[in-house]
C-alpha cells in the first residue's frame, strides 16, 4: 500500500474512541479510511459504535502531519505497515472479534504459515526454560511458526528454541517497535526479525505500559491455532492469554510441572479446566495438524475480511433434518447447526461463516455437543453426530 493511503489508516486509528471494532465497522461501510474521512457526519453516526462526538472528531480531523510522520518513521526503521486488507495480514487473526486494523512489522509475514503460541512465566525455572526450548525447537523442525511475546523467561526461551530449530518465530510486542522491551532482548528481537517477524499494533514511541500486554496477548493467540502454556503461577499473565485463546476458539495446551512448584499452579489449573496436557510435541501436533488440513481445503487464499462469501462450504444436510434437530435451540445454536454437516469443519470457518463472536460460537458448540447434535474431533473439528 502506498504512503498516501497508509496516512489515512493511521489517522483514523488515532482518532479518539475509534477502537478496533469501530474501525472495522467503518471500513465495512465505506471500504477505505480515505472514504471514511470524506463521509458526512450523519453517515458516520449511522455506523455502530460511532457516536456524535466521534463522528465529529473524524469529520474535522486535522492532525495529518502526525499521521504522515508515522509513515516516515516506518520507512526510517525499515518497518512495514500491513493492513487487514493486505494478503500478508495473518489470516487467522482476522477471525477474532477485535483484530487490529493494521500491524507494524519488522521482518516478514507468511500468509501460509501454521503458527503455535508458546507462553509462560517471566520467572521461569530451569525446567521451564528447558522444556520450552525443546518444544519450540521441535515445532520449528516440523515446519510450524512459534509465536510468543519476547518477555523474559518462557517467551524468550520459545523464540530461542524456534531459532535453534532453524524455523520461523514471531514476537508480538506490547509497545512500539522502536521501544524493545525488555531491553536485554534487543538482540533476540533482531534475530526474530531475520528469521520471522517482530510485530505490534502500537505506534512508534509507545511505552510498555501494563494495559498494553493483555491487548498484545489477543494478537499472540489470534495469529496462532493453539496456545501452549509451559509455566504459570496463579496470577500469571499467561493465563489471560489462555483464556483469550479459549474465547477465540483456539486449542489450549499446558505442560505439567512439579506439584510443589508455585509456577505449576496455573498450568495445573488449566489442565483441570480442560486444557490438553503436553508431554511431547506430538500432543500438540495431533490437535493442530487436522486444523491445518481443513483450512487448506476450505480456503483458496487468505481472506481480506471475515465474510461468508469468501469460504466455500461442503454440502449441508437436508432441511428436514436440520429443522427437526433445531427444535428447542436458541438462534445461535440453530445457525451453527445449519453450518455443520457430516463433513468435519473447523471452528475458525464456523466463526467466519456465522459472523458470531468467537465466544458465542464456542458456547453454542458446547450446547450442541451436550445435546447430542454434533461431535468434536481432535483439532477443534466438528461434524454432525450420527443418529
Amino acid at each position: 500500500m502506498n504512503e498516501e493511503a497508509l496516512k489515512y489508516w493511521i489517522a483514523l486509528r488515532s482518532v479518539e474512541e475509534v477502537g478496533c471494532v469501530g474501525f472495522r465497522n467503518l471500513l465495512a461501510a465505506f471500504s477505505s479510511p480515505q472514504k471514511v474521512f470524506a463521509a458526512p457526519v450523519a453517515s458516520l453516526q449511522a455506523i455502530p459504535g460511532i457516536g456524535p462526538k466521534t463522528a465529529d472528531r473524524i469529520h474535522f480531523f486535522s492532525d495529518w502531519k502526525a499521521a504522515e510522520g508515522e509513515v516516515v518513521r516506518a520507512q526510517t526503521f525499515g518497518v512495514s505497515i500491513v493492513t487487514c486488507q493486505d494478503p500478508l495480514y495473518p489470516r487467522h487473526l482476522l477471525n477474532i472479534y477485535d483484530y487490529p486494523p493494521y500491524l507494524y512489522v519488522k521482518g516478514s509475514l507468511d500468509p501460509e504459515e501454521t503458527a503455535v503460541a508458546v507462553v509462560g512465566s517471566r520467572l521461569a525455572s530451569v525446567y521451564g526454560r528447558f522444556v520450552t526450548e525443546k518444544l519450540s525447537r521441535e515445532l520449528a523442525l516440523r515446519g510450524l511458526t512459534v509465536v510468543s511475546g519476547l518477555a523474559r523467561g518462557i517467551d524468550a526461551a520459545a523464540h530461542r528454541g524456534a531459532l535453534a530449530g532453524k524455523g520461523r518465530t514471531i514476537a508480538v510486542l506490547g509497545c512500539g517497535l522502536d521501544v524493545i522491551y525488555p531491553p536485554e532482548n534487543k538482540d533476540l528481537a533482531a534475530d526474530c526479525a531475520v528469521r520471522g517477524a517482530v510485530v505490534t499494533e502500537f505506534p512508534f514511541g509507545t511505552p510498555p505500559n501494563a494495559p498494553h500486554f493483555p491487548a498484545r496477548n489477543r494478537i499472540i493467540s489470534g495469529i496462532s491455532l493453539g496456545v501452549v502454556v509451559v509455566e504459570a503461577g496463579e496470577k500469571s499473565g499467561s493465563l489471560i492469554t489462555a483464556r483469550i485463546a479459549a474465547e477465540q476458539g483456539r486449542s489450549v495446551f499446558a505442560v505439567p510441572g512439579a506439584i510443589e512448584s508455585a509456577g505449576s499452579r496455573g498450568t495445573h489449573r488449566l489442565i483441570k479446566q480442560g486444557a490438553k496436557l503436553v508431554e511431547t510435541v506430538e500432543d500438540i501436533l495431533e490437535e493442530i495438524i487436522p486444523q491445518t488440513e481443513v483450512a487448506l481445503r476450505n480456503t483458496q487464499s487468505p481472506p481480506k475480511a471475515p465474510t461468508t462469501e469468501s469460504i466455500p462450504f461442503p454440502k449441508r444436510v437436508s432441511a428436514d433434518f436440520s429443522s427437526a434437530a433445531a427444535e428447542g435451540l436458541a438462534d445461535t445454536e440453530k445457525m451453527l447447526l445449519s453450518l455443520i454437516s457430516p463433513i468435519p469443519i473447523d471452528i475458525d470457518t464456523l466463526i467466519t461463516a456465522s459472523g458470531l463472536a468467537p465466544r458465542d460460537v464456542q458456547s453454542g458448540l458446547l450446547v450442541l455437543e451436550l445435546a447430542g447434535h454434533i461431535r468434536q474431533l481432535p483439532g477443534k473439528l466438528f461434524l454432525l453426530k450420527e443418529s
